[in-house]
């Protein structure tokens, strides 16, 4: 179990300087909050900024949304979507412009599409399970769960040595962070997540996606579904990209499968999809 105390967020809050909340994103939030929240001044809001405009009509439209019609312009992607799914779409592309290439030790074109793919095969397993949790939940846990990478690689310039030594050798990253940062990339995620006023159930899924402990705790349904589709989609982008398995993988991969109620047999017809749509990527 892992607790966030003032202290560590008080560390983090002094030794980081994460993007703020952009203001598109905090008028936004605003907005939503009111009583009835009006369907066309955020639709208009949205299309103030066009290369988020276009990032999330990209997303809608990705074969992983199955949307039935191509949606052309904001409005009506939140009349198709509803207003809280096209926020927490328009956060997720917000997040991929927050950080600066030159600032950064990582290759963020490379870390966000590996985070997109994640995304996209989350959307892809709540599909084929016939999930009860949102389509855009697991498309933003997808995209936002490793956000503290990036963080760290702006922090610590020597940060994307710790990243391939984990990479290479299939190691905790968690372990390799904690004994030489002395913290880690899902406590520094799960600050950015609050400071952006994400979700508090995906505030609490980044901070705990790679503690195998947590499917075996007494969590709400949607919570335990969200972090097995993560912990499997996770797994199958890697599988794909390094033809080996996440090192959290052989722990939870009996509980992943119990939770989202599918056998080994499913679970391959979903490597299949998975394979497919990386085909459909790369060709």
């Amino acid at each position: 179990m892992i607790n966030i105390d003032d202290k560590i967020i008080k560390d983090i809050k002094r030794g980081f300087n994460l993007p703020p909340k952009p203001e598109l994103l905090e008028r936004l939030q605003s907005e939503l909050q009111q009583p009835e929240p009006e369907l066309n001044q955020i639709a208009q809001l949205i299309a103030t900024d066009l290369s988020t405009s276009a990032a999330v009509l990209k997303v809608i439209n990705s074969p992983t949304y199955g949307m039935s019609r191509t949606i052309t312009d904001i409005k009506q992607a939140v009349m198709f979507l509803g207003l809280d799914s096209v926020t927490q779409l328009v956060t997720g592309c917000l997040l991929q412009q927050a950080f600066e290439q030159t600032k950064c030790c990582i290759s963020l074109e490379r870390f966000w599409d590996t985070s997109s793919e994640i995304a996209a095969i989350s959307t892809l397993i709540g599909k084929k399970v016939k999930s009860k949790v949102p389509s855009e939940n697991l498309h933003m846990l997808g995209l936002f769960h490793d956000a503290g990478i990036p963080a760290m690689a702006v922090k610590y310039p020597d940060y994307v040595k710790l990243l391939n030594e984990a990479n290479n050798n299939d190691a905790s990253l968690i372990a390799l962070e904690g004994k030489v940062y002395n913290t880690s990339h899902t406590v520094v995620g799960f600050y950015l997540a609050s400071s952006w006023h994400l979700p508090k159930q995906i505030c609490q899924l980044i901070l705990r996606h790679h503690d195998t402990e947590f499917l075996f705790e007494p969590h709400d349904q949607e919570s335990l579904i969200s972090y097995a589709t993560l912990k499997m989609a996770e797994n199958l982008v890697h599988t794909q990209k390094r033809f080996v398995s996440t090192p959290d993988w052989p722990l939870v991969k009996n509980e992943v499968l119990n939770v989202l109620e599918i056998d080994e047999d499913d679970y391959q017809d979903i490597l299949e999809d998975t394979q497919d749509y990386f085909q459909e990527r790369f060709g």
